[in-house]
C-alpha cells in the first residue's frame, strides 16, 4: 500500500460484505440482458429444442467449473484486484498487466456497454423515444441513438453512485438480485401453470436433436439448412457465445476480495452458491419459452425480446410491461455490480505503476473513485460502436482466453507454491480444471474462424497491450 493511501482521505478497503452479499454480487452480476435475448440467436443457429437446452446446460456446466476452481486462487490471494493478482503471482507482471489491460480494453467496460445498451433495448419497449431504430445524430460514419444516449446515462449514473462508497454499491446490488431472481422466478412458473401448450411442447421436442441453421429469405419465408461437421461445430460455438456471455461476470467478484469479510473460504462459497442458482435459473427458463413459444417465434422474435415475447402469450400486453420493467431493472443491477467491481483492477495495476497513477486513490468514501470514472468514460464510448451481438463477441473472445490461461495457473502455483495455504482447494482437481481449459480453448478458436471480423478486434486490443506495457514500466522507472 503506498503512503498515500494512509492519509486522511485515502484509506484502506474496508471488510463489510458477508457471504450473502458476495453471493448477491455473483449472481447479480451474472444475470443481466443474455438470459432474456441471446436464446434468439442461439434457435436460429442451431435450431431445435434439444440443441437450446444443451447450449445452456454446457455453458453453466463450464462456468461452474471455472468458477469452484477460481475458489482455490481467491483462497490464497485474498486481494484487490483478484484475478490480476492470480495471474502476477502464477506468471509474471506482463501476463497480469495484459490481463488487465484486456479488462479494461474489452472485457469490463465492454460487458458494461453491452448490458447498458440492452437497458436501452427494453425502455424502447415502456418508451419507443429510446428505440435503436430514432436516430438522434447522423454523423455518416456513424449514428448516434436515442438507445444508446440512455445507456451512457445508465452508466453515469450508476458511476457516480458507486463513488460514494461500497455500502450504497452493496444495497443496489442485493435489493436489485433479489428483485430480478423473483421476477424471473415468477415468469419460470407462471409460463409452465398459465402459458404452456401440451401441442407446443411436443411440435418443439419432434426433432429436438436435428441441427439446423434457421434464416430468412427475400420473401421472409424461414430457411432450414441442416448442419453437421465442421459446420455444427462453428453453430455450437457461436450459441455458446452467447450462454456463455450470459453467464459471465461470475469472477467479479474476486476484484474485490479486499471487502471481503473472511475472503479466504467467503469467495469459494459465493462462487460456487451464485453460479449453481444462475444456471438453474437459466435452464428454467430456456424450458418455460420452448413450453410456451413455438420454436420458429424464438428465433425470430422482433428485437431477440425473447422474455417478453414469453410474457405476451402467458399475461397478454400488460404481463409483457410489468415483465419488460423487471427486465430493466435486471440489466441495471447487473451493471452495478460490474461498475462496482471493475476500478478494483484498475486501483491494484497503478499500485504495480502499470495504469493511470490516479487511479491508484481511494477516496473519503474507501473507494477507487477516479477509477471507476475513468472505466466510466470508456464503457460509454463502447456503447456507440456497435449493437449488442458485436460487442457481445468482443467481449467473450478475451474472456476464454484469460480463463483459460488463469485455470492453467492453478497448475503452475501447485507447483511453484506447493506449501501455500489452500483453504479451498479445486474441486475435481485435475480433471475438471482441464476438462475447462480444452473445451473453453476450443470455442475460442472456433470463434476465430466462425466469427473473425469481431474476434480478431478482441485479440487485437489484446496485443495491443505488449507495447503499452512496455510504455508503462519505460516510465514507472
Amino acid at each position: 500500500m503506498s503512503n498515500q493511501d494512509t492519509n486522511n482521505h485515502q484509506t484502506a478497503f474496508r471488510p463489510s460484505l458477508s457471504l450473502l452479499d458476495a453471493t448477491m454480487i455473483v449472481a447479480g452480476s451474472m444475470i443481466g440482458s443474455g438470459v432474456f435475448l441471446v436464446s434468439a440467436e442461439i434457435t436460429r443457429s442451431i435450431g431445435s429444442a434439444g440443441w437450446l437446452t444443451l447450449m445452456w446446460v454446457l455453458g453453466g456446466i463450464v462456468t461452474i467449473i471455472a468458477a469452484v476452481s477460481y475458489g482455490e486462487l481467491s483462497g490464497m490471494y485474498p486481494r484487490a484486484g483478484g484475478q490480476y493478482v492470480y495471474l502476477r503471482e502464477a506468471y509474471n507482471p506482463f501476463i497480469a498487466f495484459l490481463f488487465g489491460w484486456t479488462q479494461f480494453g474489452v472485457i469490463q467496460a465492454g460487458t458494461i456497454a453491452a448490458v447498458a445498451v440492452a437497458f436501452a433495448k427494453y425502455s424502447a419497449f415502456i418508451v419507443p423515444f429510446f428505440s435503436e431504430d430514432h436516430i438522434l445524430l447522423d454523423l455518416g460514419l456513424f449514428t448516434v441513438s436515442a438507445a444508446q444516449v440512455l445507456a451512457i446515462i445508465s452508466i453515469v449514473v450508476l458511476t457516480w453512485i458507486n463513488t460514494r462508497g461500497i455500502r450504497n454499491g452493496k444495497i443496489i446490488q442485493t435489493v436489485f438480485t433479489l428483485a430480478k431472481l423473483v421476477s424471473l422466478f415468477g415468469l419460470i412458473v407462471f409460463g409452465f401453470f398459465l402459458g404452456a401448450k401440451a401441442e407446443v411442447w411436443s411440435a418443439n421436442w419432434a426433432h429436438a436433436w436435428d441441427a439446423a441453421s434457421l434464416t430468412k429469405d427475400a420473401n421472409g419465408t424461414i430457411v432450414t439448412t441442416a448442419l453437421s461437421g465442421l459446420a455444427l461445430f462453428g453453430a455450437v460455438a457461436i450459441s455458446m457465445k452467447g450462454s456463455l456471455f450470459s453467464s459471465d461476470a461470475w469472477n467479479n467478484i474476486t476484484f474485490i476480495a479486499a471487502e471481503i469479510k473472511n475472503p479466504q473460504r467467503n469467495i469459494g462459497r459465493a462462487l460456487f452458491l451464485g453460479t449453481f442458482l444462475v444456471t438453474i435459473v437459466y435452464v428454467s427458463a430456456n424450458l418455460m419459452y420452448i413450453a410456451v413459444l413455438p420454436l420458429q417465434e424464438i428465433a425470430f422474435v422482433p428485437k431477440d425480446r425473447v422474455a417478453v415475447a414469453a410474457a405476451t402469450h402467458i399475461f397478454g400486453n400488460g404481463g409483457a410491461i410489468v415483465i419488460a420493467i423487471m427486465i430493466m431493472v435486471s440489466t441495471f443491477g447487473c451493471n452495478n455490480g460490474l461498475t462496482l467491481a471493475g476500478a478494483r483492477i484498475y486501483y491494484t495495476m497503478a499500485q504495480d505503476k502499470l495504469f493511470f497513477k490516479k487511479a491508484g486513490e481511494l477516496n473519503k468514501f474507501n473507494v477507487p473513485a477516479n477509477g471507476l470514472w475513468i472505466q466510466c468514460l470508456w464503457a460509454s464510448l463502447l456503447c456507440l460502436t456497435g449493437k449488442y451481438g458485436d460487442l457481445l463477441t468482443m467481449v467473450i473472445f478475451g474472456v476464454l482466453i484469460f480463463y483459460v490461461i488463469t485455470i492453467l495457473g492453478i497448475f503452475i502455483l501447485r507447483r511453484k507454491q506447493p506449501n501455500m495455504p489452500r483453504p479451498y482447494k479445486a474441486f475435481g482437481y485435475p480433471v475438471l480444471p482441464l476438462l475447462y481449459i480444452i473445451v473453453a480453448a476450443s470455442l475460442a478458436l472456433l470463434l476465430l474462424k466462425f466469427e473473425f471480423n469481431y474476434a480478431i478486434s478482441g485479440l487485437g486490443i489484446i496485443l495491443l497491450g505488449i507495447p503499452v506495457y512496455y510504455v508503462a514500466m519505460a516510465r514507472s522507472k
